[in-house]
């Protein structure tokens, strides 16, 4: 059932990078950010109002719980932050498989914090992915996006880091408390956090002529719908007593996929055979997982 909820999770994620993708192109990422956090928020929050109604926070110990929460939603905020910046300005091809590096980061915490195994069908889709990476660095590097002279490409990266840190702490935090008490606090947190960060960020912004314009699209409200359905399948799939962090963290980087058919056939990005060679290599190591998974 996890394998299930994992690939649903991804596919919402590719629809969800296409939407943001249309949403900071041309426009103000701040705003957009703050926008998209404040909608996350809006469609969580029958929840807290169901959670007060029954006279609790569902947070069990109220003082730690919130404080654990408050972690995530600056962890996945500044993801989100980076995240946002380097989708305005990478192509999607590039962007998608740095993005989904994640599996290769959260499979060593998994192993050493969580002591999970893998078996050998497993390991072969973790080898494969590896060189997949391997080979988006290279064409990557060919369109004038290298470590040397892209921030855009180190923004990536940073968000690709901070989205395995947070995936791992998922796995920690949904041993104590309910999925969707962790999802609807963590985006009114992150909501709370956005508001107040924006109001800095946009006057340091002025002060430096750097301030951009923003216009409403309705793809920023698709933006909070897909990331919360995919969420929502996400934290199911990780609160299972049988599931592997490791292995649903490599099939939600599956949404690769969607992105990249996006990137390919409406905004005829460069370089497609070999990236569709590239993406080949990481589906099979991504079909590998789930056979594994079921072994």
């Amino acid at each position: 059932m996890w394998v299930l909820l994992a690939i649903l999770s991804a596919l919402c994620l590719g629809v969800y990078d296409i939407m943001k993708k249309l949403s900071v192109r041309g426009n103000d990422v701040l705003t957009v950010l703050l926008l998209t956090t404040f909608f996350g928020a809006l469609l969580m929050s029958p929840v807290l109002i169901m959670n007060f109604a029954n006279g609790t926070v569902g947070l069990g110990d109220v003082p730690r719980g919130h404080l654990l929460i408050l972690v995530k939603s600056f962890i996945v905020l500044g993801s989100w932050l980076l995240g946002y910046f380097a989708i305005k300005h990478l192509p999607l091809t590039i962007q998608g498989p740095i993005n989904a590096s994640r599996p290769v980061m959260v499979l060593t915490g998994a192993v050493l914090i969580f002591h999970e195994q893998l078996n050998w069908v497993q390991w072969v889709g973790i080898i494969l992915g590896f060189a997949s990476l391997f080979l988006i660095s290279r064409i990557g590097a060919r369109e004038g996006f290298s470590l040397r002279n892209s921030r855009w490409l180190l923004m990536a990266i940073g968000a690709a880091v901070l989205g395995a840190v947070s995936a791992l702490y998922d796995k920690y935090l949904l041993r104590y408390f309910n999925p969707l008490d962790v999802q609807a606090w963590y985006t009114l947190y992150q909501c709370v956090i956005m508001g107040a960060s924006i109001l800095v960020l946009k006057r340091v912004a002025r002060k430096e002529g750097a301030c951009s314009r923003f216009s409403w699209r309705w793809t920023i409200l698709l933006v909070s719908v897909f990331l919360t359905v995919a969420d929502i399948a996400y934290f199911y799939a990780l609160s299972q007593p049988d599931s592997m962090i490791s292995v649903i963290s490599m099939l939600r980087r599956g949404s690769v996929v969607v992105p990249f058919l996006y990137g390919v056939l409406v905004l005829h990005e460069r370089n497609v055979r070999a990236k569709v060679a590239d993406l080949a290599v990481l589906l099979v190591s991504l079909g590998l997982l789930v056979i594994g998974s079921a072994l």
